[in-house]
């Protein structure tokens, strides 16, 4: 969490590109050794976006060396500017980080796990594969992309899991059966899901429809997914006359903020719900990107995370803002 992070500064080690949309870098902080932190975490990183401060989060990748972290980004074409500030990076340059925290809390006591990655959602799942194989424990690791060529640290996990790995290549028309997949486990598994919106949306499904516990799913997903493209999209404050646009590259939390109608937050990722605000009225569609809501909430449309959150045409909103009077 936010109050719990501490910011230093990163030279950028090495860069290489693992598949033809995803590099790799190793970060070496200035201050040395890096203290444990627990498998499937995240690192907050800022850099500018069109002259602008921005934090972005990017997953650790498994990584043997205690004196570097090591991240994977997409280029992403409808990012909000992240992947493309990332992909700027040269070896040499310096960049603050947080200190890693995670938020994918794991009970280690099982026996029994199944891992599920799609695409760049792999990046946590090194680490917790890595962890289970430590404590020899052989869970399966379903790892969906659209290719063979698109997926990252293939070799690597390979060489880990052994038959244990499962590929699921759409071109190939291998597709990932998540029904299937859940009947089968034992009665005591654990689900570990990083991917996109409409896989973890899918993996909820049936995983209730398994009539598993919920508290056994366990999931992360990345802000920039969501249902419905990335586009601008306008913000009405209720009580004001005040009117946002929210450009394709930023969130609505930076756009309210920035226009000093504040909102506090936290996680940033969709996943605490500490900024979520009232939907007053929509005039087109909200694309719900967090997992902090339950599919019966995001129907109701009464509450919206802005930190990654979206909309396509105008959304009303009350963000119990209030200016003091003059």
């Amino acid at each position: 969490m936010r109050f719990a992070e501490q910011w230093s500064w990163c030279t950028v080690e090495s860069i290489r590109d693992v598949t033809p949309t995803i590099r790799e870098f190793r970060l070496r902080p200035e201050s040395g050794h890096i203290a444990p932190y627990p498998p499937g975490s995240h690192i907050g990183v800022t850099m500018l976006i069109d002259g602008q401060p921005a934090r972005r989060s990017y997953s650790l990748v498994e990584n043997s060396d205690p004196y570097t972290y090591r991240i994977a980004v997409r280029l992403a074409p409808d990012s909000r500017g992240g992947s493309h500030g990332m992909w700027n990076l040269r070896a040499g340059a310096g960049i603050e980080t947080s200190s890693p925290t995670s938020l994918l809390e794991i009970d280690w006591t099982r026996k029994n796990y199944c891992l599920i990655a799609g695409g760049i959602g792999v990046t946590p799942i090194t680490g917790i594969a890595a962890a289970l194989r430590r404590r020899n424990i052989d869970a399966p690791l379903h790892y969906a992309v659209k290719s063979c060529g698109d997926a990252a640290f293939l070799d690597e996990l390979s060489a880990l899991l052994g038959d244990r790995l499962i590929v699921h290549a759409s071109d190939q028309g291998d597709r990932l059966d998540l029904e299937a997949t859940f009947r089968a486990l034992p009665d005591d598994a654990i689900a570990v899901i990083c991917g996109p919106m409409r896989m973890l949306e899918a993996a909820r499904r049936a995983w209730n429809d398994a009539r598993r516990a919920p508290a056994d799913l366990r999931y992360e997903t990345f802000g920039s997914s969501g249902l419905k493209p990335t586009a601008e999209f306008r913000v009405r404050l209720k009580d004001t006359d005040a009117e946002l646009v929210v450009p394709q590259n930023s969130s609505m939390l930076d756009a309210l903020n920035g226009a000093g109608f504040e909102v506090i937050s936290d996680c940033q990722r969709g996943e605490c719900g500490v900024c979520a605000v009232d939907v007053v009225a929509v005039e087109g569609e909200i694309d719900h990107r967090d997992v902090f809501f339950s599919d019966q909430q995001k129907q109701d449309n009464r509450k919206i995370c802005p930190c990654v959150s979206r909309a396509i045409g105008v959304v009303t909103i009350d963000t119990l803002y209030r200016a003091e009077p003059v």
